[in-house]
């Protein structure tokens, strides 16, 4: 239906346009790759992901783009839509796809393209890593706990000391809705401006938000807890306390983004598995990243009392491990918005993997492109331009792998000895000389020597092993290159487009 409304949106214009003695050319177009096409090939073959050969895969999944092309084109035709039906473009196409390489190529040597170890999107159904793009969100109940972290030390902190640390239990009280998470924590955020309060009973002794001292009160028994001082978050950074459940301290560390309106004032991070905590604990912090989980959602052995658990599954045995050591203060149910796959719709996860970047403002590229939604497009209707605005606005970078099948592939070769050592300069004319010829499906047909000259040895290790990156690229950017692979070769056509009439996830 989505298709429909589009073809007809266009053919609308088109037919205006023509009636106005204009020569409207439109150049009808599919995108050919990516997730829908490869679920219903691999549920078709009644197989996984993992149990087909990529290379016979990529055939059959051609077959079946071929074959929809075939009957949508021929429904567009009967609905009397104007179009160059004879000769459309589709993404599959060995000169399209050598147009999307050449992009990406083209990207990477400009300084737009890195790689690094980030947490990102990951359905754990679909077996991939997702763009913010393509989540939506939904509300889901999580169980929530509050955890006491015991203190350890003043370690980095310039506090000179809190009342009776040395004769009492002193824990920070710590709030997630993630407990699945806990694994991977190795540090406390605190906000610096909030204050802080100190309270004591006998020999047990919580820091928490002094704002949430009466909502904490209704959750759990606070009765004859005396407050005894007051400190600001700036002044708790640096402070170790112990991990709950493994032998790792946890530091604590300032970020801006902690509320009290909510939880304890006190937020855990966790690196690995989500994005505040990766900017404000590593970026920020320099703590490390741990992920201790696998493609499919499920611990692995650097978890041991829960490997080959599902981490939504996990959740109560974190709960009862929190409990048997007495860290555990309370579990409750807590309704959420929650991002979902736009494919499977099922909760997704934040997993730490290495990934493929754009980064959105090297070279001023974000500015450059808020000048040009501001100034120089015009939207219809208006609002299109508040909505691609705001998207840009809040996002610094395009996750650009997938662990999927269908698509073009990362056309990057590495040294197999040495991290972070590519040769795209030495390898990018052979690339599309074989894409433009055998598609790219020639990219797993071949090995990679196919595509570098020959001798050629590693700068780093003088060896002469390689190997070729895996993922594709997301099929979004198979879409945002068709200026290149259509405007621009297209006989008729010209850059820029008079109009480009898509959906807003375009």
């Amino acid at each position: 239906i989505g298709h429909a409304l589009n073809k007809v949106l266009k053919d609308l214009i088109v037919k205006y346009q023509t009636m106005r003695g204009h020569d409207a050319l439109y150049v009808p177009g599919w995108d050919c790759h990516g997730l829908p096409i490869e679920h219903a090939c691999l549920k078709e073959m009644g197989k996984r992901k993992e149990e087909v050969d990529r290379v016979e895969f990529r055939r059959e999944a051609r077959k079946y783009a071929e074959r929809f092309v075939g009957i949508q084109r021929e429904g567009f035709k009967r609905l009397g839509i104007f179009g160059e039906w004879d000769n459309p473009y589709l993404t599959m196409n060995y000169g399209y796809q050598t147009s999307i390489a050449a992009s990406f190529l083209k990207l990477y040597e400009d300084g737009f393209i890195e790689q690094r170890l980030k947490p990102v999107p990951w359905c754990y159904d679909c077996d991939t890593a997702l763009a913010e793009a393509e989540l939506e969100y939904e509300d889901k109940i999580s169980k929530s706990v509050y955890v006491k972290f015991p203190f350890e030390s003043y370690g980095k902190s310039s506090l000179s000391g809190l009342p009776d640390t040395a004769n009492s239990n002193l824990y920070f009280l710590v709030w997630t809705t993630t407990p699945w998470t806990l694994p991977a924590n190795v540090g406390l955020a605190v906000h610096p401006e909030l204050d802080y309060v100190y309270v004591q009973k006998e020999k047990m002794a919580y820091i928490f938000a002094e704002s949430l001292w009466g909502k904490l009160s209704e959750k759990f028994d606070l009765a004859g807890f005396q407050k005894i001082t007051s400190i600001k978050g700036s002044s708790l950074k640096g402070i170790y306390a112990r991990h709950p459940f493994i032998d790792r301290r946890s530091e604590v560390i300032q970020a801006d983004y902690v509320s009290a309106e909510d939880g304890t004032g006190i937020v855990h991070i966790a690196p690995g598995h989500g994005e505040d905590d990766y900017k404000y604990g590593h970026l920020e912090n320099g703590l490390p990243i741990i992920s201790p989980v696998d493609h499919r959602g499920k611990f692995t052995e650097e978890f041991p009392f829960c490997k080959g658990e599902h981490v939504f599954k996990a959740n109560p045995k974190i709960a009862a491990l929190l409990s048997e050591k007495g860290l555990l203060l309370k579990e409750e149910d807590y309704s959420h918005s929650y991002p979902h796959c736009w494919r499977c719709k099922k909760p997704i996860i934040f997993r730490a993997t290495t990934q493929w970047f754009m980064k959105i403002d090297h070279k001023e590229l974000r500015a450059r492109m808020k000048g040009a939604i501001e100034k120089d497009i015009q939207f219809i209707p208006d609002w299109g331009r508040n909505r691609i605005g705001a998207m840009v606005e809040t996002r610094p970078e395009w996750c650009l792998s997938r662990q999927r099948y269908w698509g073009v592939p990362i056309p990057v070769i590495r040294c197999k000895h040495c991290t972070g050592v590519h040769f795209v300069k030495e390898s990018k004319a052979k690339i599309l000389e074989l894409f433009e010829k055998e598609g790219a499906d020639a990219w797993f047909a071949h090995p990679a020597e196919t595509f570098l000259p020959a001798g050629l040895q590693c700068p780093e290790c003088h060896k002469n092993e390689f190997e070729k990156e895996t993922d594709i690229i997301d099929v979004w950017f198979d879409s945002g290159v068709s200026h290149q692979a259509v405007l621009r070769q297209h006989p008729g056509l010209q850059y820029p487009a008079d109009l480009y009439l898509e959906g807003s996830d375009q």
